[in-house]
């Protein structure tokens, strides 16, 4: 926890929700409720988990849609709380695609077959993206942050498109390094133009693998390894940003949009 840290200044926490009762009527005005008690507890933002639009479930055991109506109140709760909803929304398109010769995710899939998602058993990919879309307009005084840029890094004119339309969303950049790194320069175009709203991130802390983040944003490096084969058997180029971007996606941008950072831990 934060309190057993030896660096407690430097870490936040966000909240989450139960569903493992079902969505029940109520159950928004409830989780609403929560998440106030949350805040006040310290919690600085909600994360939904990459179940939510997939298996979570209504009392009928109905998949609960990202844009249920049930679900308002939390959504409404956090714009007036000021803390912002960072959203796991579906998962790469070629997850939602048959495992052939085709799929340039097939040696993941192969290595790790739980993490396709078949269509007669899940919502497709545009399906997800529909719903998570109306979601975020629905509530323009909330802020949300797009995990895993949205699962648009391999199509950034689409993000772009979305980010234009919607001006209360953040991309943030985990999991979708070998996106940026094989089209440099239209990422690198990218970063400077949305520099007010490009979030770093990363699933997991490892040490070993933020080198290769430092230089693909930071080196115009060419032809170089990623660090995880079966998310990408091709090579990374730097996208050399400059400096003032790299700040802002960095750290300027988490501390605009996540309370609780403090804030004299950075450059400015």
């Amino acid at each position: 926890t934060i309190q057993q840290s030896e660096h407690p200044s430097r870490m936040v926490f966000f909240s989450n929700l139960d569903f493992r009762g079902g969505v029940k009527p109520g159950f928004g005005e409830m989780a609403a409720a929560q998440l106030q008690r949350d805040v006040a507890a310290g919690a600085v933002g909600l994360k939904f988990f990459k179940n939510f639009g997939i298996d979570v479930r209504d009392e009928h055991g109905v998949r609960v849609a990202v844009d249920d109506p049930e679900l308002d109140p939390v959504f409404e709760m956090a714009g007036r709380l000021g803390v912002p909803v960072l959203m796991h929304v579906g998962e790469p398109l070629s997850f939602y695609e048959p495992v052939d010769r085709y799929n340039e995710r097939w040696l993941e899939l192969t290595l790790l077959p739980r993490r396709r998602l078949p269509a007669d058993q899940y919502p497709g990919f545009e399906t997800m993206m529909e719903e998570r879309n109306r979601r975020f307009a629905r509530h323009p005084g909330t802020n949300f942050i797009a995990a895993h840029m949205g699962w648009h890094a391999n199509d950034l004119g689409r993000l772009g498109d979305m980010l234009d339309r919607l001006p209360n969303v953040y991309p943030e950049t985990a999991a979708i390094l070998y996106e940026l790194g094989r089209q440099p320069r239209a990422a690198r175009e990218f970063f400077i133009e949305y520099q007010d709203r490009v979030i770093f991130g990363k699933d997991t802390y490892r040490a070993s693998e933020f080198p290769y983040y430092w230089r693909t944003f930071e080196t115009a490096d060419e032809y170089f390894d990623y660090y995880r084969r079966y998310h990408a058997f091709w090579k990374l180029y730097g996208m050399d940003l400059p400096e003032d971007v790299l700040r802002k996606v960095y750290y300027v941008n988490a501390l605009k949009v996540i309370p609780g950072i403090r804030q004299e831990q950075f450059p400015m």
